[in-house]
C-alpha cells in the first residue's frame, strides 16, 4: 500500500496529509471542484457568466465558513457576522485612503487585524450567552457598529472610501502595478489559494482536540463543563477564529470592489445572508458555505436582470432548502446519490415516489380547503 493510500473501514482512502484522508469519491470531486475554480475565468469568458458574482461569492463564502464554525460545533447562532466582514473592509479601506498604503497584501492584512481586534472584544461580551441572547447580543453590535460607521464622517457615512491609495490606481499585488484585467485576474487565482488554504486549516481546527471539545459543548454545555473543558474560552477562542475568516473575506472584498461603503458590508441582513449562505450550501459540510455562498451572490446580483420580484427569490430559495434540502445542497449530495442508486437498482421505487408525491399534494390540497373554509364560513 502507497504511503498516499490507506485501508480505513474496510475502504482504500488517500491520505493528503497526517489525519487527513478522504475517499476516493470524494477526492475525485475536491479536484474536480479545484479545477472548476481555477478554470472559472475562462469559463466565465466562454459563457457569458459574470466572473465578479463568482469572485464576490467565494469571498461571502469563506465568511460563511467562519460562521460555519460556531454554528455547526458549538451550535450558536451569529446574526452579527456582518460585523467582521465589514470591519475587514473597512481596515482596508482606511489604510489606503488615510495612510497611502499601496500593497494590497498589507492592506489585507490591516482589514485581518482590525476584524481580529473587534473579535475579540466582541466574543469578550457575548461567549458567555446562548441562544436567542447570543444571537441578539451579536445583531446588536453589528448594528452599532453600522451605526457608528454610518454617522462617522471619518468613514465618509453613507459614501465610504476608496480603495485607491493615490486616488486613481488599485492597489498593487506581490509588488506590481498591474492593469484592471491583469489585477482582477491575480486577485481571483490569490484568493483561491487563500480559500484552499482556510478550508485546509478550518478542517485541521475541526478534527483537533479542540474542535472535539467545540462538539462537546455544543451538544451539553452542563457536562462539557464538568469534564473541564473552559467553556466561554472555547467558545470566546472559536468566536474570534470566525472572526478572523470574516475580516479576511472582508479585506478581499475591499481590494476586488475598490471602495467600501456600509450597506454591502456592514449592514445586519448581510448577517442574515452569510447565515443563510452556511445553511443553504450545508453547514454539516466544510465546503458547503463556499457554494451557498457563490449560489446566493449570483442569484442576488444576476437575478434583478431576469426576473421582476426578484427580491422573493431568496425566500422561495429558503423555503425550498428547508422543505426539499434541509441538509443544503453539498449536504445532500451523498443522500440523493444513494437514493438514485437505490432507484436504479428497484425501478419499482419510481411509482412508490410517484404516489407518494401524489398524496403529499392531496393532503396539502385537503389543508388548503379546510384551512379556506374556516376562513369563509368560521367553522370547519
Amino acid at each position: 500500500m502507497s504511503r498516499f493510500l490507506v485501508e480505513r473501514d474496510g475502504e482504500t482512502r488517500v491520505r493528503l496529509s497526517e489525519g487527513m484522508e478522504l475517499t476516493k469519491s470524494r477526492t475525485i470531486l475536491a479536484a474536480v471542484g479545484l479545477v472548476v475554480l481555477f478554470l472559472v475565468p475562462d469559463i466565465t469568458r466562454f459563457t457569458g457568466l459574470s466572473f465578479t458574482a463568482i469572485h464576490r461569492g467565494i469571498l461571502f463564502g469563506l465568511a460563511a465558513v467562519g460562521l460555519n464554525l460556531i454554528l455547526r460545533h458549538t451550535e450558536l447562532v451569529s446574526f452579527g457576522h456582518a460585523a467582521f466582514f465589514g470591519v475587514g473592509a473597512y481596515g482596508a479601506a482606511v489604510l489606503a485612503s488615510y495612510f497611502d498604503v499601496s500593497s494590497g497584501l498589507v492592506l489585507l492584512l490591516g482589514g485581518v487585524v482590525a476584524a481580529t481586534t473587534i473579535a475579540v472584544l466582541i466574543g469578550y461580551f457575548v461567549a458567555g450567552y446562548l441562544d436567542i441572547y447570543f444571537a441578539l447580543l451579536t445583531l446588536a453590535f453589528n448594528q452599532v457598529l453600522y451605526a457608528f460607521v454610518l454617522q462617522s464622517s471619518y468613514f465618509n457615512s453613507s459614501d465610504g472610501l476608496s480603495v485607491r491609495p493615490d486616488g486613481l490606481n488599485p492597489p498593487t499585488l506581490f509588488g506590481f502595478q498591474w492593469t484592471t484585467s491583469g489585477y482582477d485576474l491575480i486577485l481571483y487565482y490569490f484568493t483561491i489559494v487563500v480559500l484552499v488554504v482556510s478550508l485546509l486549516v478550518m478542517w485541521k481546527l475541526v478534527n483537533s482536540p479542540f474542535g472535539r471539545a467545540l462538539d462537546a459543548i455544543g451538544q451539553n454545555r452542563t457536562r462539557a463543563r464538568f469534564v473541564g473543558i473552559p467553556v466561554e474560552k472555547y467558545v470566546w477562542i472559536a468566536f474570534v477564529i470566525s472572526g478572523i475568516y470574516g475580516g479576511l473575506a472582508g479585506g478581499l472584498f475591499a481590494l476586488l470592489q475598490l471602495h467600501v461603503s456600509p450597506d454591502p458590508t456592514l449592514y445586519a441582513f448581510v448577517s442574515g445572508e452569510i447565515l443563510f449562505m452556511a445553511i443553504l450550501g450545508g453547514f454539516g459540510t466544510l465546503v458547503g458555505p463556499v457554494v451557498g455562498g457563490i449560489v446566493l451572490v449570483y442569484l442576488l446580483i444576476q437575478a434583478p436582470f431576469y426576473v421582476e420580484y426578484y427580491n422573493a427569490l431568496t425566500g422561495l430559495l429558503l423555503i425550498a432548502v428547508v422543505l426539499f434540502l434541509p441538509e443544503g445542497i453539498l449536504g445532500s449530495v451523498p443522500k440523493i446519490g444513494a437514493e438514485l442508486a437505490r432507484r436504479r437498482r428497484d425501478p419499482g421505487m419510481l411509482r412508490e415516489d410517484v404516489a407518494t408525491i401524489g398524496t403529499s399534494l392531496r393532503r396539502a390540497a385537503t389543508r388548503a380547503a379546510t384551512t379556506v373554509r374556516i376562513i369563509v364560513f368560521g367553522v370547519n
